[in-house]
């Protein structure tokens, strides 16, 4: 029992490592839209089907928001990043 919490919050560091890294990746090439960017990747995934890299890049938006204040998080933006992505899709 001891080795499966071992590995599941091995796992679960390394998740967040990937979180990490990839916002502040997006954060050094997008600047202040790397939130929006990170929320059209999301919506890529999740209109692939892909739940996984969905949760990933909607916890690497959050990780964006927690890191830099600077960043844009407009509603009404992201609902049209969100409709933009959805039409591509169609």
């Amino acid at each position: 029992m001891l080795e499966a919490i071992k590995n599941w919050m091995r796992q679960h560091h390394d998740r967040r490592r990937r979180w990490r890294e990839d916002a502040l990746t997006l954060l050094n090439t997008e600047g202040s839209i790397a939130y929006y960017e990170a929320q059209r990747r999301a919506t890529r995934s999740r209109l692939a089907g892909d739940r996984g890299e969905f949760f990933h890049w909607a916890k690497v938006a959050a990780e964006i928001a927690r890191l830099s204040p600077e960043v844009e998080m407009d509603i009404a933006v992201l609902r049209s990043v969100v409709a933009e992505e959805e039409k591509r899709r169609s």
